[in-house]
């Protein structure tokens, strides 16, 4: 059953419509096929138009769209012998990370990623991509092993924000975040990160801080949530829409202020709409990403990734 978000409204009622036409149509019932035809097309204008206007608030609801691909859909669709790796070797595995070794396009690489789940059981089991401070250590260590075998890194961020709870921070939440950021700067291996839903707070960027950080054209990246923001600001969540539009937290903000490098279209409609599209697009631009990246040594790489982040806010790059 398809998610429609409440400003899809018209065009969930279009392709109810044609579900029913549809169902009219079966042996012994009538050829509707001209009327399906024309109501699909008006589906498609609509989609065009509704997803050309998209507010930054409606975009914040697109990130988060249930049947939007995961963390783990683009691994299966992307990395080839895949093998999980487990653990921080220090405390516990922590489920809101995933990450291991595997192939894109042959080619060895270290992949990293934050999972939400796709159904209830499994988001729990991820704790809706709200990593501990062991995830962290988790993603430390694999980057730290990608270093040691020359193996680049993908990531794919899709998280809230790192787990506010207070076990969390008595485990040292900010200290692995800091460590994971540092590990990411000082990988001496190509790192290209996508935001492929949410990229909320230091949670994302502890695995974001790459070479390239890709963007898709729906998802959204920023220091907090836009209800977190409103309830600090106004003490009312409701003003969510507003506090989004002030974060400039989406793909075409960022790429003007250069704080991403690349988006990455989506389908008509979003991601949600044809996920093996969008796991291809991803795919093609984590390839052209990677590509100029093999041909720099490790010191280079860290130079010029440290620059690139002491660059960001500098007037003079503006």
């Amino acid at each position: 059953m398809r998610h429609f978000l409440d400003f899809e409204k018209p065009i969930a009622e279009l392709e109810a419509k044609i579900d029913e036409l549809r169902q009219m149509s079966e042996p012994g019932g009538l050829n509707i096929a001209e009327e399906v035809g024309r109501l699909s097309a008006k589906v498609e204008r609509e989609l065009r138009a509704t997803y050309a206007r998209l507010t930054p608030w409606q975009k914040t609801q697109v990130a988060r769209h249930p049947d939007r691909p995961k963390a783990k859909d683009y691994v299966a669709g992307l990395i080839t012998e895949f093998t999980p790796l487990a653990g921080d070797r220090a405390f516990a595995d922590d489920a809101a990370i995933v990450g291991g070794i595997g192939r894109f396009r042959g080619r060895a690489v270290a992949v990293l990623g934050t999972e939400k789940g796709t159904d209830t059981e499994s988001r729990v089991a991820h704790n809706f991509g709200m990593s501990r401070p062991e995830g962290y250590r988790k993603a430390r260590r694999l980057m730290e092993l990608a270093g040691r075998f020359n193996l680049p890194i993908l990531s794919f961020v899709d998280t809230s924000g790192a787990f506010p709870g207070i076990d969390a921070e008595a485990r040292g939440q900010a200290e692995a975040i800091a460590r994971s950021i540092d590990a990411c700067l000082a990988a001496p291996v190509p790192l290209v990160a996508t935001i492929v839903g949410e990229g909320g707070s230091g949670g994302a960027i502890a695995l974001a801080a790459g070479d390239a950080v890709l963007m898709l054209e729906h998802s959204i990246y920023s220091v907090i949530s836009p209800e977190g923001c409103a309830a600090i600001l106004w003490k009312d969540q409701a003003q969510a829409a507003l506090a989004a539009e002030a974060l400039k937290l989406t793909a075409e903000d960022l790429r003007r202020l250069r704080l991403i490098d690349r988006i990455i279209a989506e389908p008509l409609g979003g991601a949600h709409r044809s996920p093996e599209a969008a796991v291809t697009a991803v795919g093609e631009a984590i390839a052209l990403a990677l590509a100029p990246l093999g041909e720099l040594d490790g010191t280079a790489l860290r130079t010029r990734r440290r620059e690139k982040f002491l660059a960001i806010g500098n007037a003079a790059s503006a």
